[in-house]
This record gives structure tokens, sequence and C-alpha cells, in this order.
């Protein structure tokens, strides 16, 4: 029978633990047997497979076609083992679609086709709503879903983190102050929410539907970064997500947002927290996003969205092409 017992990654000495008779197959701490044989299975007959935990993988990872990385970084968590196959899917695919890959966190977006390649067809749009908490993004998501449903638009309002998945629920106790998570772990356990989602956001997109998001990658970057983590170790996670079409950014003083009712309520709604929030957002923001005052009166921030974003849906129907975040 395996045994088990520690294992650091060759990178950064993380310390994780794996099999010591199968040093090449990965395990969380809470998969049953039958999980275990099955992901032992699924990459075994792939050789030269080397263990790197999922931080280094990202900082220095080449994924080519001589090694396979086995990814993790949830270490002690009691995560699901959806998220750890999630991370081995990822790196597969990285591997199959080049030789000799190396991800770069710039912030820049490669253009991709849809999955028909047919980049020309008409589409959905991906139009997110960012700011800080209290900004208002989800009473005009609401109404921006009602909008675009009245002229014709086939549209869904979606909201990030998603706290009805498996992961979701355990960033919904962090969140309520029910669970204590390391800093490194519940970001990734963010992004591993929007991951979640990708396949049927390309879906959607795909069959016409348009999304409108509250809050996306950016949030996950901006709220972790406040905390002193890496900016760009935040990114890292984030590389491969599709790119929104259309980022409106509703832009408040964080001073205002604790004014407005039901500020506190969760444990990143905190004024000084916030303020730093904001300067991360700065950060991140280019010559594309659009901003809009947030302070003004709910009807003319609703106008002033209601023209941005039925542009951008009329592009998207006219053949407007993809895109894949922070990849050049």
């Amino acid at each position: 029978m395996s045994t088990f017992g520690p294992s650091t990654c060759p990178v950064c000495s993380l310390f994780f633990f794996s099999s010591k008779n199968s040093p090449a197959t990965p395990f969380l701490l809470n998969l049953s047997r039958s999980e275990r044989n099955r992901i032992r299975r699924q990459i075994q007959p792939r050789k030269k497979i080397q263990i790197f935990c999922f931080k280094s993988f990202l900082t220095h990872g080449v994924v080519n076609s001589h090694k396979w990385y086995a990814l993790w970084g949830l270490e002690n968590m009691h995560a699901c083992h959806f998220t750890l196959s999630k991370l081995l899917n990822f790196g597969a695919l990285a591997a199959q679609r080049s030789s000799n890959l190396r991800f770069s966190y710039k912030c820049a977006s490669r253009r991709v086709h849809m999955e028909n390649n047919h980049h020309s067809d008409a589409r959905g749009a991906l139009i997110v709503l960012e700011g800080l908490d209290r900004s208002g993004k989800t009473s005009q998501s609401g109404r921006l879903v009602s909008y675009l449903n009245g002229l014709g638009h086939p549209v869904e309002s979606w909201r990030f983190p998603d706290r009805d998945t498996a992961v979701g629920k355990m960033i919904s106790a962090y969140l309520s102050n029910e669970s204590q998570l390391d800093d490194h772990t519940i970001h990734l356990l963010f992004s591993a929410n929007r991951w979640e989602k990708r396949s049927l956001m390309e879906a959607t997109l795909k069959s016409g539907t348009s999304l409108i998001v509250d809050r996306y990658s950016y949030s996950g970057v901006a709220f972790s970064s406040a905390k002193g983590l890496d900016i760009e170790w935040c990114k890292a996670p984030e590389v491969g997500l599709l790119a929104p079409d259309l980022v409106v950014y509703l832009d408040i003083p964080p001073e205002k947002a604790a004014e407005r009712g039901g500020y506190g309520g969760e444990r990143y709604e905190k004024l000084e927290f916030q303020k730093n929030v904001a300067q991360y957002y700065k950060k991140l923001s280019d010559a594309s996003w659009k901003i809009i005052d947030a302070c003004q009166p709910m009807e003319d921030v609703e106008k002033q969205l209601k023209e941005i974003v039925l542009d951008c849906v009329k592009s998207c129907q006219n053949g407007k092409s993809v895109s894949q975040l922070w990849l050049s």
C-alpha cells in the first residue's frame, strides 16, 4: 500500500503531501481513496511528471512536451477534488497548446477565436461592473438586464463570487467571518470560482446571450493586493479567463460608500481597507475602462451605463473578436 508523507516544491520548498511510493502524484488531504486512484490513473501514463506547487508553477514553470507539471496550491484545506482536477486539467491544456509555452503576466490581451474558430460570428457581450463595496454595482446590474431585455437582447446577470458552487460556499463562509483562511489560499479560491464558470461563460456568449457581471478578476486582484500580496502573483491564476468586452468602474470615494446602507456587514467592508483597494483599482485600470461617477443620482448613472453598454452589445453582435485575460 502507498504511504503518504511530506514533500516540498523544488522551486520554493513549499510543504505539502504526496505519495512516497508514487512521488509524481499530488494529493489533497481530504480526497477519498477512489478519488486518489482516479487522479493517479489520469496522470501516471504521462512520463516525466514533476511536482511543483501552484505558486511556483505560475511564477517559474515552463510547460512543454517533455515535462508535465502536477499543480496544486490549497494545502491543508477542506477543498473538494473539483479544484484539484481543474488545476490538473489547466496544466495539461497548457502543455497541449504549445511545445514551449511561458506564462507572461503583462497587462495585455491576446486575440483568440471562439471554439468554432469563427470570430466573425455574432455573439453576446461580456460586460463587467467593478467598484468598491456599496458603489451600486448590484443595483445597476439589475437595471441593465431589464433595459437590454426590453430591447430584445438576450442577457443574464452574473455575480462573483458565485456562492452556490462548492468553492463558492467556502468563500461565502470566509466573507461572513465564519472561517479563517490564509490570504494566498482565499485568493486561489476566488480564482477557482471564476474558472468554475469559464466554460459556461463562453458557451453563453457564443449562444448570443450577453452577460452583465458584478465583479470579476479585477476585484480579486485589487482586494488581494490591498492585503499586501504581490500584484503580479495575484494576476497569475486569472491568466486565460475570458477578457471582458467592457469594464465599467463605478467610482465613489470610500468615505461616501461607507455612508450607504448595509455597510460593514462583511469582512472587507472596512474604510481603510477600501481606500487601499481603490488605489489598486487605479493600477489595474487602462484606457479601455469606462469610469462613471457613482456619487451621481442613480438615474444619471443608469443613463450613462445604458449608452455605453448598448454600444458594446451591438459591437459584439457585429462580430467583435474574443480575447483572453492578461495573455500577451
